[in-house]
């Protein structure tokens, strides 16, 4: 964490679970400034009240700027003096994408360039921005406007020096409990003695914790090249299996109904695509894509391919490392979410 001793980080999105996570983690730092970005004002006061509350003593580190990713002025406004950003905002909802895919391209895509030329313009040293694994072989309009923020990304790598402004990609799974999750829902669905409800019972997700997350946007901070996109090797479950861990902890033999797979969504999610393994390299517990480097030179491309190629092939959530209802129990368990409403949820059951 040495290298945020004193410096200025922005979130865009801030509100949302990952900047939460952020806070948490860095407040109690050596962190200069922490700023806040985002277009929900409802959202930044009940943040501000809440770290107020919890961790007085450094709160006044969270700077909260109104604004949208959508207007470059509102995003250079935020700027001055920024060293590092986070860049989180996005719409992630599949169904609503699927509905308003025009919306999703304003913030995810035309978004994020505006993030990225006002961060090179204003001399922002490193940019992490947060990618879903929906961007690998996109099906749905959510994770086609993420593959083309993706692409933004690298291409923008590209137009600046990498020791004025390093910008990197992280790509993940389903972050567990985080804002508009399906755990949280499956939750209340049991307090209220509903049955719990899944698309499909065999449709397999990669599964992370929040602390995870932000674990590997720092690795990106500190490990990537511009033009990078990281990946964690992170397990995966069935829905039903992960359906079956969160009813065991509240409520065994609580029913769950099957009601069918929603507008946009796979059987599966793709980390890394067979094309990207060709070049990954393996970091332990991390991949790491290299940006292809070279120029638009069509004559170097029409004679020029990779003659070599890695034996890895598409990492996906069916053929990474599948958990069981036990082990994603005990990965449940560890998340301070979970812990809170299980200890609640027993109150109120007394």
């Amino acid at each position: 964490m040495s290298s945020f001793v004193g410096k200025t980080l922005l979130i865009t999105g801030g509100t949302g679970s990952f900047g939460n996570a952020v806070l948490n983690r860095f407040l109690r730092t050596d962190i200069g400034e922490i700023r806040i970005f985002s277009r929900d004002e409802k959202k930044q006061d009940d943040m501000r009240h809440e770290f107020q509350a919890k961790m007085p003593e450094v709160a006044d580190k969270i700077k909260f700027y109104i604004g949208n990713v959508r207007d470059i002025q509102s995003v250079k406004n935020a700027m001055h003096g920024v060293d590092y950003i986070f860049h989180a905002a996005a719409l992630k909802q599949v169904p609503s994408c699927e509905f308003f895919p025009v919306e999703a391209v304003k913030t995810n895509v035309l978004g994020t360039e505006n993030v990225l030329t006002a961060a090179i313009e204003m001399g922002v040293k490193n940019i992490v921005c947060l990618s879903t694994d929906k961007a690998a072989y996109p099906v749905n309009a959510m994770g086609t406007s993420k593959a083309m923020m993706e692409k933004v990304i690298v291409a923008k790598s590209r137009t600046v020096r990498p020791e004025e402004t390093k910008i990197c990609c992280t790509r993940y799974g389903n972050v567990m409990c985080s804002r508009g999750s399906v755990i949280p829902l499956w939750i209340e669905q049991i307090k209220a003695g509903n049955p719990i409800t899944i698309t499909e019972p065999s449709m397999t997700r990669f599964i992370m914790s929040l602390d995870e997350a932000v674990d590997l946007v720092l690795f990106a901070f500190e490990n990537g090249a511009s033009g990078d996109i990281l990946v964690q090797k992170a397990p995966a479950c069935t829905i039903e299996v992960l359906a079956k861990a969160v009813t065991g902890l509240f409520a065994p033999e609580h029913e769950i109904k099957v009601i069918g797979i929603r507008h946009g969504e796979k059987m599966y999610e793709t980390l890394l695509t067979n094309e990207e393994c060709a070049n990954a390299i393996d970091m332990g517990d991390f991949y790491r894509v290299p940006c292809d480097k070279r120029d638009l030179n069509y004559d170097k491309y029409f004679k020029d391919g990779d003659k070599k190629r890695n034996t890895l092939t598409e990492f996906n959530s069916s053929n990474t490392e599948l958990l069981d209802v036990e082990q994603v129990k005990e990965k449940l368990l560890s998340l301070a979410y979970i812990r809170e409403e299980l200890e609640a949820w027993k109150q109120n059951k007394r």
